[in-house]
């Protein structure tokens, strides 16, 4: 049995479409090393990174599913061959996200393992990548003639559920990004698609159109219903600003019309958030952290150079406190010990004023005995 390399083709001959598809699969790559080169990521790098190798995790995945739309509505038979390159590469990146991940947590695997359990995320997302796996390992050529065609394409469906369980931990993230429901809109139209093909409409220009536009719809009332439940705003200003003519981002003290959070029912607190805030809150988020990865460490998890840290910050308060005593002692004396010394040409003048001792008092100190 000889090896196909990525570029091939099943003769073994060069393929420029595997080949230019494999040479793509390192784009994303390429781009996050640029970004944390240049610092923009910002002080968190490793949070930045967490974000953009599981969006690209996530967008690559669905665009193995877009392959098949693609070949019906483009009647190009020949990009199926590069539908598992995509899939093996969504599986990549998806490892990279999670060795991202365990750095960010420096490691620690017991707290790793103890939110593995506990948070509603990051268990989807244990889900979603034993998914990924198991389409990964069955890949193989040798493993598709074993499991025979029928069952291969049974197992192969659970793909859907892998990229749904992928998105709803995007979901779940705590800030708000517009690629949560962009990622989503394009899911439902690769899923609405596929039984609309099944009724010889996949291809169908008033069918594709009909589809577009109830996506576009879903998207908007996604993001309007999921920012209502999970973060508190009106649905009336999402959709507001959603289907506004006015274009570009608005200023930061401009408060958006609807975006205030209605008041709870008994029991719960009326939330009031700047506009403003809230805006540059989003941009941090989108800088330098992801879905749930930048959560501060619980007190007994901290850095190993916390303590140090802390005490460099005590002792240089200390020597801040220190110097405005001293700059606030009066000009001529200078604090030997814990007294106040006064030089020989101002002892003469205040022995001449009759304090009679060779130093001034100071409020704050008792005379220097000698």
């Amino acid at each position: 049995m000889r090896l196909i390399w990525p570029w091939q083709d099943r003769e073994h001959g060069l393929s420029w479409l595997k080949a230019g598809t494999f040479a793509l699969m390192f784009a994303p790559a390429i781009w996050l090393i640029y970004q944390l080169d240049t610092g923009q990521f910002g002080p968190v790098p490793l949070g930045g990174m967490t974000y953009w190798s599981g969006l690209w995790a996530t967008a690559l995945l669905l665009l193995a599913l877009a392959v098949t739309p693609a070949v019906a509505i483009l009647r190009w038979r020949r990009l199926i061959i590069v539908r598992r390159m995509i899939g093996v590469a969504a599986l990549v990146y998806t490892i990279a996200h999670i060795i991202i991940y365990f750095a960010l947590r420096l490691w620690d695997f017991t707290h790793i393992a103890h939110e593995m359990v506990v948070r509603p995320s990051l268990i989807l997302a244990t889900l979603a990548t034993l998914g990924l796996i198991a389409l990964g390992a069955t890949s193989l050529d040798a493993v598709v003639e074993s499991m025979g065609a029928s069952g291969w394409q049974r197992l192969h469906n659970m793909v859907y559920v892998t990229a749904a369980l992928a998105l709803v931990h995007y979901l779940l993230s705590p800030g708000i990004f517009p690629d949560q429901y962009l990622t989503c809109g394009l899911f439902f139209w690769l899923m609405a698609w596929r039984p609309m093909a099944r009724r010889r409409l996949g291809t169908d220009v008033r069918a594709l159109v009909a589809l577009a536009v109830v996506s576009c719809l879903f998207t908007a009332l996604l993001e309007a219903g999921w920012v209502w439940a999970y973060h508190g705003y009106a649905p009336a200003g999402t959709l507001g600003n959603n289907f506004s003519l006015e274009l570009g981002v608005p200023a930061a003290c401009k408060k958006p019309p609807g975006h205030e959070p209605e008041e709870q029912s008994a029991g719960q607190v009326l939330i009031r958030k700047d506009a403003g805030r809230q805006q540059v809150m989003h941009e941090r988020q989108r800088r330098s952290h992801i879905d749930d990865v930048v959560q501060p460490l619980p007190a007994a998890r901290a850095h190993p150079l916390h303590d140090r840290i802390e005490r460099c910050r005590a002792e240089r308060n200390q020597a801040q406190r220190r110097q405005r005593r001293e700059d606030q002692a009066w000009p001529h004396h200078h604090l030997v010990g814990d007294a106040w010394e006064i030089p020989e040409p101002q002892r003469k003048i205040d022995d001449d004023m009759g304090d009679g001792v060779g130093q001034r008092r100071h409020p704050d100190h008792p005379p220097h005995q000698d």
